[in-house]
């Protein structure tokens, strides 16, 4: 028998209609308190290992926490997606977001964050200038109550899959530590070319060890390898800065070029696809690093596909092509980035001129050729990794609205070992 819809509330979105949903719905005011959190400045966090959450996440650590764990944590201000966070942990929540704290006792806390994650929370929005969840407008959600054994059952279900997400983020960022090492040994601390100096060959084949040179010179960059140039982002790499159509030209149902505008669309190395642009204007292709040139100016990303940028991106790429190096290049210039972090007149910025006049190393092509042969097979495995990472993110989503219209799922539903 399918649900009825409370009087006064807001279907589930992303659920199956009410009538399919074999458990009944209930208010979320019935359901659950949202607690405010407390203003806790940067300047005023002290180091520790309890995280600090806001409306899009965490956004920083202190010393000692403001709720217990574990806890959910909702976004409650701001333009873009409100965060919704599973902490494991006790945690501090600021101002711009709210701690769940369930009302009853029938009701798994790992199953609501699930749920309201899956469901979101900007439909439920109130304003313009800066859009804000109000506890009416969530309290007027509806949301699917099954028996307390079967709302844990569902939590681990989709837990495991979370499980298989999290080894394959990690498996990420182990290799690319591994590119970011080689990358600085290299053509930061130039070992190869030291360990030629004192004729060894560091490890490297002779093939590889013939890219680099025994000996350095003097340039305006300080000592460099001999036949390595001191130079610019504009002469050795290709720069596209971002626009931003007119905000009509955006949806959220496919059609058009995938478009992201700054760090709030990043995800761990590629982008969250977020919108969607009848109207691009300015385009990057697969492989192009996407570097923010508005506040968090610097911060990196890599295009897995062709899509539009926006005015708070720019898109890059070697001359000669190399995606790896030109994404390890761009991270290693964050000291560079840092002094435009407040240039502009709010927010810190960093123009097309300025950003092409960056000063950068030009290493000799055989180097950076090499070098994206190796760094290139890291980051293949990476971008296999991240594929997996989104397929096993859309099996998950796609598993909850069976879940809750009753279905039972086999032992073999559960997500297997992820190997890139």
């Amino acid at each position: 028998m399918g649900s009825e819809l409370p009087a006064g509330t807001t279907p589930p979105r992303g659920l199956p209609d009410p009538s399919s949903i074999r458990w009944p719905l209930v208010a979320a005011r019935d359901l659950f308190a949202l607690q405010y959190g407390r203003a806790l400045v940067e300047t005023n966090r002290r180091p520790g290992g309890v995280p600090v959450y806001g409306t899009n996440g965490q956004c920083g650590n202190h010393d000692s926490a403001l709720f217990r764990g574990p806890g959910v944590i909702l976004g409650r201000k701001g333009q873009g997606p409100l965060g919704v966070e599973w902490c494991p942990s006790d945690y501090w929540v600021i101002d711009t977001a709210y701690s769940l704290a369930p009302l009853r006792d029938d009701i798994d806390l790992r199953y609501a964050y699930y749920l309201i994650k899956f469901v979101g929370l900007n439909h439920l929005k109130d304003g313009t200038s800066n859009p804000t969840l109000s506890r009416d407008s969530f309290g007027s959600q509806a949301f699917p109550l099954p028996p307390l054994a079967e709302q844990r059952r569902i939590a681990d279900m989709l837990a495991a899959f979370d499980d298989k997400i999290e080894l394959n983020r990690r498996m990420s960022q182990t290799l690319e530590s591994m590119a970011r090492a080689l990358f600085k040994s290299w053509f930061v601390n130039f070992d190869p070319v030291r360990a030629q100096a004192e004729g060894t060959c560091a490890g490297l084949s002779t093939r590889l060890a013939s890219f680099f040179p025994d000996s350095f010179e003097d340039s305006r960059l300080g000592a460099l390898p001999s036949g390595w140039r001191a130079s610019t982002v504009g002469d050795e790499f290709r720069v596209v800065m971002g626009q931003s159509p007119p905000g009509e030209t955006y949806n959220s149902d496919g059609v058009g070029a995938p478009f992201y505008q700054g760090r709030a669309d990043f995800g761990d190395r590629f982008p969250s696809r977020r919108v969607y642009c009848t109207a691009p204007t300015r385009h990057a292709s697969a492989g192009d690093t996407l570097v923010c040139v508005r506040a968090p100016v610097g911060d990196t990303n890599q295009a897995s596909e062709d899509c539009a940028i926006g005015r708070g991106l720019a898109a890059v790429r070697h001359r000669s092509g190399a995606i790896s190096y030109t994404y390890l290049a761009m991270r290693n210039l964050r000291d560079s980035f840092a002094a435009y972090e407040a240039g502009g007149t709010v927010f810190g910025a960093i123009g097309k001129d300025q950003f092409r006049d960056l000063p950068v190393i030009a290493p000799a092509a055989g180097a950076v050729v090499a070098f994206e042969e190796v760094a290139g097979s890291l980051d293949g495995k990476v971008a296999r990794a991240q594929a997996q990472v989104s397929s096993l993110i859309e099996a998950r989503d796609a598993l909850l609205p069976l879940l809750l219209s009753g279905q039972r799922m086999a032992a073999d539903s559960k997500p297997k070992g992820v190997d890139p």
